[in-house]
């Protein structure tokens, strides 16, 4: 039986079934931990249907430290890449609104403390940076995509926006870098159904951004952090 076929096939139950449990359990064990578990075997289970595979390098991170995660954005399943590649810290992501108006999917989303943000207004969008620096306080990594939404040049990254920024400074936590590659071809444009891929995340130096910016200092932190992980996408994607 193909596998997309299968994925077809399970995906939506196996998502719907997940969320629901990890609405339940919102709230058992530290920070949600519990709920984040079942998250990360969620993901590991649809991208095995999807046929991706995830080859990760987090060797740069220290496994018992906290950090704001900064990843490059390709596909609708770099949440579920990500997930996996940065299993061991209990993290949250900073997503477009949208996400949380699937029905089950972003109930389970809010409830277990993942961070809507709306793009086109500035207030609100504000207003979810500071949600996302809460929960850094509490010992929870953040997760967000500085590019904003989807490249859809597989050539290079986007141009970062500076919310991300703003959000890393504000934490007060270390950066980590992230290098997401080969994600785009797991979902191309225009394509419905995943295809195989072996996806690589690899985690660069992570850096105290209090160290060298504040934040008045926003767009050089933006145009450092862009120059750095661009030359390191682009000889990872060689």
């Amino acid at each position: 039986m193909p596998r997309r076929f299968l994925f077809g096939l399970f995906f939506i139950p196996w998502t719907v079934l997940a969320s629901s449990i990890c609405w339940l359990l919102a709230g058992v064990g530290e920070n949600s931990i519990v709920s984040h578990r079942l998250e990360v075997f969620w993901a590991r289970a649809a991208l095995w249907l999807a046929g991706v595979k995830v080859k990760a390098d987090i060797s740069a991170l220290d496994p018992d430290a906290n950090y704001a995660f900064l990843a490059n954005h390709q596909s609708h399943f770099d949440i579920l890449i990500l997930f996996v590649a940065l299993a061991r810290y209990n993290i949250r992501f900073v997503a477009k609104r949208e996400l949380f108006r699937i029905p089950v999917f972003g109930a389970a989303l809010r409830r277990v403390g993942h961070i809507s943000i709306n793009r086109e207004n500035r207030r609100a969008a504000m207003q979810s940076i500071d949600d996302a620096v809460a929960a850094a306080r509490r010992g929870i990594g953040v997760l967000i995509f500085p590019e904003g939404t989807r490249s859809l040049d597989p050539s290079s990254l986007a141009e970062f926006k500076s919310g991300g920024m703003i959000m890393a400074l504000k934490s007060g936590l270390p950066v980590a870098p992230i290098i997401v590659s080969g994600s785009y071809a797991v979902l191309p444009k225009g394509s419905l159904t995943p295809h195989k891929a072996q996806v690589t995340v690899t985690a660069l130096q992570p850096f105290d951004p209090l160290a060298r910016y504040t934040l008045k200092d926003r767009d050089a932190f933006r145009r450092d952090l862009f120059e750095t992980m661009q030359r390191a996408y682009l000889e990872h994607t060689v």
